[in-house]
């Protein structure tokens, strides 16, 4: 929607200044440029609210660091050497490649991957399913699409908080919710829920703003998040403060649960969280006995071998407490009526024999069932040809130097072992500089899209156009359905990008024409689904005991291991590496690598910080601002300490993503000096089903810098 005035125009869109993206905003366009980002106060989820990103934005979008053409490497990997060409060369270079690479090796031999979130992947998956390739390559295996994974395993959509029914309890469980703003909800409806009085539990081991705003704090050791909520549970059986009614009527092996659930004595759980139990027992009545109830949680319980034990261990926390699915508890919402999602990926053109050779697919079997790799069996496949060779790669959105774990390994593959590597981005980046082939992609505020739509919270919206992409850069959508054109499969996509969103749209009546000026669709929430459908699972019920795992071989009940690097470990490991290293807190003013280049942000956070504890700091004569040392098995990084008593003194805590767009791209030792990654590791063992990795619970030490 545009409103004009003499001077300027103001367009409704949606803000993709982070990953996730989502909010309600205004952009004004002054004589062609954007001036300035304004809250849409209608917005249903944001309502109102956005962040410094969206108005650090503007730094990015005419940054004169930006990709505007599409260029070829010119002379070795990481030389810095390049040469522009036009669209045409670059997409057929890029498809002769990757035919090439089929005809010689079969697709599976092209990895495809993206970033986080930004709304394009519908047409990754569209090419890659019709140009036979199972893999592709994203942040999820410990990111998000584990809680995917494991709710449509149980028969569901991820259960979300319903904000908008103003829970009367919400447990912030590893979610800083004011500073993340994650996926479908934003703090902002925390806010508003906290405003309205109803009781708040937060389970963290850092002391966030949220911490200040809550009736109980649980700080518990990094990595333990599975055991702690076996323990919460335990308290609700024992103390029968469990729904009976939906227990009986609705579930199968509880009775199996129950008797897991006694592996986990208050005094063990304590033992292993460093949560007391009295805090235990007080969160688990609290939560059970506030009606309604919710939970909602971060991340990062998902980057741990517990990944997936976690995730269902919460889900079922909410569901025996009779708050799966009620109003203000957390609730199925899916797509608006009409819309899919599965069909325009195109899932069913992908051959089953190319299924089957999903890379990791025969290990990590829940990753599977979502077509899902973990990223150390693409590097295994390129250096060793394990199970057969990967030759190139075409990722989209993606800093994959330092979004990737073990990022030396990561920089040595992509230099020197990876046969063809192309890399799609709005700026250059450490991980552009070592792409055979560059691609400039346009902002948000570059093109329309269908906002939303990956999304489970019931919601889509339309997301304008706002300016015309600077320079010669293209959408990710338009170089992906011109890629998918140029591979040999034009049937399938269309002469005009916006088409396809006239294809999404029309099971449902309309045409992008008329939806870009309407403000939103959603899914009108229905309670208590199972009541009539059930869960789409085998038994038809909420499944305690998961007989698919077993099959698999996992364990069929939510459990707890240590993590491989811990306190419990040999002494002689600990003494070298005595404290517990968090990688990857939220920073508010960035997201994940990006937005390093705007001034406005940079500004006030210019540095990469380290959390520590003043104790631990003044032991090793650390003060606040120095340069430090952190150390693990796999090398050591440079941060600045920030003394942080709200952190437990065994525990610190890096922060994720940093590079220096102001320093050499190419100097590989300036730009991993401070990427917190080459820290952590992509070796086993990692989380059974989905292969996530270890980022919270690894052991480091620290140590100040000579100045």
């Amino acid at each position: 929607m545009k409103t004009d005035t003499e001077d300027k125009q103001r367009i409704r869109t949606i803000c993709r200044s982070c990953g996730h993206g989502g909010c309600g905003i205004y952009a004004v366009v002054e004589d062609g440029k954007v001036t300035k980002i304004q809250p849409d106060k209608e917005h249903p989820v944001s309502k109102g609210y956005t962040c410094k990103k969206a108005h650090g934005f503007l730094d990015m979008q005419y940054h004169p660091d930006r990709l505007l053409y599409p260029k070829k490497r010119v002379g070795a990997r990481g030389e810095g050497k390049w040469e522009r060409i036009s669209w045409d060369e670059a997409l057929t270079t890029l498809a002769d490649k990757m035919n090439q690479f089929k005809a010689e090796s079969g697709a599976e031999s092209v990895v495809m991957g993206h970033g986080t979130g930004r709304d394009f992947h519908r047409f990754v998956y569209r090419v890659s399913n019709l140009f036979g390739t199972p893999n592709v390559l994203t942040p999820g295996h410990m990111c998000y699409l584990p809680r995917i994974a494991i709710s449509k395993l149980m028969g569901m959509e991820i259960p979300m908080v319903d904000y908008d029914s103003r829970p009367k309890c919400v447990i912030s469980w590893g979610a800083n919710h004011l500073i993340s703003n994650p996926d479908e909800n934003k703090g902002i409806n925390l806010a508003q829920t906290l405003r309205d009085g109803a009781k708040h539990i937060v389970i963290d081991p850092r002391r966030t703003k949220l911490v200040d705003r809550a009736d109980l704090w649980l700080q518990l050791r990094p990595a333990t998040d599975s055991a702690l909520a076996m323990g919460m549970m335990k308290v609700i059986v024992d103390e029968e403060l469990y729904d009976k009614d939906f227990i009986e009527k609705y579930t199968t092996g509880f009775d199996k649960f129950v008797e897991r659930l006694q592996e986990f004595p208050l005094e063990r759980v304590e033992k292993i969280t460093w949560v007391p139990k009295e805090k235990i027992i007080e969160a688990a009545r609290i939560y059970a006995t506030t009606k309604p109830a919710a939970l909602q949680w971060g991340v990062g319980i998902e980057q741990n071998i517990n990944c997936v034990d976690a995730d269902r261990a919460l889900i079922y926390l909410v569901a025996m407490t009779g708050n799966l699915d009620v109003p203000g508890g957390n609730v199925i919402f899916g797509l608006p009526p009409g819309l899919t999602r599965a069909e325009f990926s195109l899932f069913n053109k992908l051959p089953a024999e190319q299924k089957d050779k999903l890379l990791g697919g025969d290990k990590y079997k829940l990753g599977a069932t979502i077509n899902r790799i973990t990223p150390h069996v693409v590097w295994d496949a390129i250096e060793n040809a394990d199970p057969y060779q990967v030759r190139a790669m075409v990722v989209f959105a993606s800093n994959s130097l330092n979004a990737r774990e073990n990022s030396k390994r990561v920089y040595d593959i992509l230099k020197n072992k990876l046969e063809f590597f192309a890399a799609i981005d709005v700026f250059p980046t450490p991980t552009t500089e070592l792409a055979d082939l560059v691609l400039p992609a346009a902002t948000w505020l570059e093109n329309d899209n269908i906002a939303d739509y990956w999304k489970v919270h019931g919601f889509v919206f339309p997301r304008n156009l706002v300016v015309e992409p600077e320079g010669e850069a293209r959408s990710d959508h338009m170089i992906l359905n011109e890629l998918g054109r140029k591979l040999g499969f034009e049937e399938y996509f269309w002469e005009d990008y916006n088409d396809s969103l006239d294809h999404i749209l029309e099971p449902i009546g309309l045409n992008w024409e008329k939806f870009k000026d309407m403000p939103y669709l959603q899914t009108e929430p229905k309670y208590r689904k199972y009541e009539i459908e059930g869960f789409a699972s085998d038994s038809g019920k909420l499944d305690f005991y998961l007989h698919k795992y077993e099959e698999w071989g996992y364990d069929p009940m939510p459990s707890y291991v240590e993590p491989p690097e811990s306190p419990e470990r040999e002494a002689e490991f600990v003494e070298k590496y005595p404290l517990i290293l968090i990688t990857g807190q939220r920073i508010f003013n960035y997201f994940g690598s990006e937005h390093r280049q705007s001034a406005y942000l940079r500004k006030s956070h210019p540095d990469p910080l380290v959390e520590i504890h003043s104790e631990t700091a003044s032991q090793r004569g650390i003060k606040e601002g120095d340069w430090v040392s952190i150390e693990s098995p796999r090398g050591k990084v440079k941060f600045r300490a920030k003394l942080f008593d709200g952190i437990d003194k065994r525990v610190v805590s890096a922060e994720f993503g940093w590079w220096f767009p102001e320093k050499d791209r190419t100097d590989a030792d300036e730009q991993l000096a401070s990427n917190i990654n080459v820290l952590t590791d992509d070796a086993g063992p990692l989380d059974p089903g989905m292969g996530a990795t270890n980022l919270k619970g690894l052991m480091c030490q620290i140590e100040k810098l000579a100045s």
